[in-house]
């Protein structure tokens, strides 16, 4: 009896260690789903919807790389919380659209997972709650440390950020961060 003690304890391991993986992929997924609908019906109302009621946030955009499928839909704020359920609009930097850096961070094993297969030359849509729509094509991607990306949010350009953890495949978080950077496309709107 005892021989099969370690097998079993190892196999129940694996099993949780699963279960907790499948958790985070299918909460980022149905996060998505609610998401969505909380963005078409902010959009449809112009006010802040929340996705549920508990939610301390609120979708303030949807990307979209078209080439290959690839959309989420953004929060307000970067908080961990926030993260846990789809991308988070960077604190301090502009929305999309509007002079500066607009910053868009996620974790790359879900919602930012796609950003491996972002090629310079790609087109980024971003659909603000608003309904405004503006478009980016990625120029760079760099790897950089979380505390040195030279990113200036203030500069005179109409850029965006869309930043993840580095390397995709890691099991652990680490100091490094995956940026694609992207210019947009067309006139600079114009100031009212």
């Amino acid at each position: 009896m005892p021989r099969f003690i370690l097998p079993l304890l190892l196999a129940l391991a694996g099993l949780i260690l699963f279960g907790q993986g499948a958790y985070i992929h299918a909460k980022a997924l149905v996060a998505q789903v609610l998401l969505e609908r909380a963005f078409e019906q902010t959009i449809a109302t112009g006010r802040e919807t929340k996705p549920w009621s508990w939610a301390d946030t609120w979708p303030v955009a949807r990307i979209e790389v078209k080439r290959i499928d690839a959309r989420a839909i953004v929060l307000a704020g970067s908080s961990g919380q926030a993260l846990a359920f789809g991308p988070g609009h960077v604190e301090g930097t502009p929305d999309a659209g509007e002079r500066g850096v607009a910053v868009y961070s996620a974790h790359r094993d879900t919602h930012f997972a796609f950003l491996k297969n972002v090629v310079v030359g790609d087109e980024i849509n971003v659909m603000r709650s608003d309904g405004k729509q503006f478009h980016y094509r990625v120029d760079a991607t760099s790897v950089v440390r979380f505390d040195a990306s030279g990113i200036d949010p203030l500069t005179d350009e109409y850029q965006l950020v869309l930043s993840t953890c580095w390397p995709f495949d890691a099991l652990a978080q680490g100091p490094e961060r995956y940026l694609v950077h992207a210019t947009m496309l067309g006139d600079a709107p114009s100031s009212r």
